[in-house]
């Protein structure tokens, strides 16, 4: 009993500050029926009422939780959110009530990553959207679960995050370990890649490290982008491909900008890595927006009228990950109301979970476009027709109108003077040139990530 009345002041304390970090909305939404369930070995199990607020305070919140409850309690070193019922009393709900709760965690075989090959089962591809902004990647990826190890390896998938690299790639694992049983699959980050070999060397054990790796048919690993500088582990992983390729291996990346680009990356492992197939995935248009909010709703038994589903396609402009938190509250509210929410309730749901669109004057962008291309930064405004100046303007004139809306007039005037129906044709001009130019879409990511 001792314990949990512990336990319980832990859990107080700690709300009693991140109610004062977090807004009223947001508050009462994901920390409403949480609590403690225990403190073992330093992991503070953080029960909550069902897997939407898991998702969202892991997603959102875990480093405000983890935090408070170190500032709370100097035993807790990190959390573990689970999805708990409550059927035991004496634990405090916002600070204010007490409620029911429970040590039984929910029977949830079916979300536990498989420790043998490391993958989520719930990355599969019946719940992955295709739309133009993936689908060479989709196909990329049937290809070698038909053939792996045969044709595209390696496969190197590349985007800015929360475009869903990390469910298409575990995805493609999931798949071929259920097609071919006989097959290692195994998927790892390149930070956990790194911290092994570490590990490896400083306990003389880099033979058992090279073996582990050695076995696998099938190796994924995600964000190659952190191996940046690090040049021992490179390495590893150099002679570690060389031996997977050579026995017929698929191996399969994933990074947030094409190798070539990744700074401090060694030109041999660059050079391997271009020697398969490069593809990446962009920022979902419109209408496959509306296709993933509606998919993720519908697999909670939830639809929206279609104006519902385009406002909020046109609300949340951003990754996947932002698309998937929006719906998660609307499903979290929509429970607890026990009822659907109107068209105003997930307006405001927008104002209180979407953070703000990140805003960038013109002449800024006119510096990065140029810096990039390596021009002067007035030839952009100039009416010269110059072959090297003219697909830059082009690109500055695109992103202003699909990255911040910024209206046709609008841009014309401040790129120059120029007329509206040139601005026009100029991001038709690139918006079609990006259907059959790798080079121009390695050219807008790269420029998109130095506006983060």
């Amino acid at each position: 009993m001792s314990s949990i009345i512990n336990h319980k002041n832990i859990w107080e304390d700690a709300l009693t500050q991140i109610e004062q970090e977090v807004s009223k909305a947001n508050f009462n939404t994901w920390f409403k029926d949480t609590f403690i369930n225990k403190i073992n070995d330093g992991v503070a199990q953080i029960g909550v009422p069902n897997s939407f607020v898991r998702d969202w305070l892991n997603n959102k919140f875990y480093k405000t939780i983890l935090k408070n409850l170190r500032d709370v309690s100097e035993e807790i070193r990190s959390i573990d959110i689970v999805v708990s019922k409550n059927n035991k009393k004496d634990v405090l709900i916002n600070n204010k009530k007490k409620v029911e709760i429970s040590n039984t965690e929910l029977p949830l075989a079916d979300f536990y990553i498989n420790k043998e090959d490391n993958l989520n089962p719930r990355y599969i591809f019946e719940t992955f959207v295709i739309g133009p902004f993936n689908e060479l990647a989709h196909a990329a990826t049937q290809a070698i679960i038909k053939q792996p190890g045969v044709v595209y390896n390696p496969l190197f998938i590349y985007g800015n995050t929360g475009h869903g690299k990390t469910h298409l790639i575990q995805a493609a694992g999931n798949l071929i370990k259920k097609i071919n049983q006989d097959k290692k699959v195994f998927y790892l980050t390149s930070e956990k890649f790194t911290v092994e070999y570490i590990n490896a060397v400083q306990q003389n054990k880099v033979g058992l490290f090279k073996d582990k790796y050695r076995k696998y048919d099938v190796l994924i690993m995600d964000d190659i982008q952190f191996l940046s500088g690090k040049e021992k582990t490179q390495e590893e992983l150099f002679h570690l491909f060389n031996t997977l390729y050579d026995n017929n291996k698929q191996i399969i990346f994933s990074s947030d900008q094409h190798p070539n680009f990744i700074p401090g990356l060694e030109d041999r492992l660059k050079s391997r890595f271009n020697q398969g197939m490069i593809v990446d995935i962009t920022q979902p248009d419109h209408e496959s927006r509306v296709a993933i909010i509606k998919t993720k709703l519908e697999k909670n038994n939830l639809e929206l009228t279609s104006d519902m589903y385009d406002f909020l396609a046109k609300s949340v402009e951003g990754n996947i990950r932002e698309l998937e938190g929006v719906v998660n509250s609307i499903i979290c509210q929509t429970q607890l109301k026990n009822r659907k929410l109107t068209i105003n309730e997930i307006k405001d749901l927008i104002r209180n979970t979407s953070k703000p669109k990140k805003m960038i004057s013109v002449n800024n962008l006119i510096k990065i476009v140029s810096d990039f291309f390596n021009i002067e930064i007035d030839s952009i405004k100039d009416k010269t027709r110059r072959k090297e100046v003219v697909r830059p303007r082009q690109i500055t004139m695109y992103i202003l109108r699909e990255d911040f809306n910024i209206s046709f007039p609008t841009i014309g005037e401040k790129l120059g003077g120029r007329d509206h129906t040139t601005v026009i044709h100029s991001c038709e001009k690139v918006k079609k040139d990006l259907k059959i130019d790798n080079t121009l879409v390695q050219q807008l990511s790269q420029i998109r990530s130095m506006l983060n």
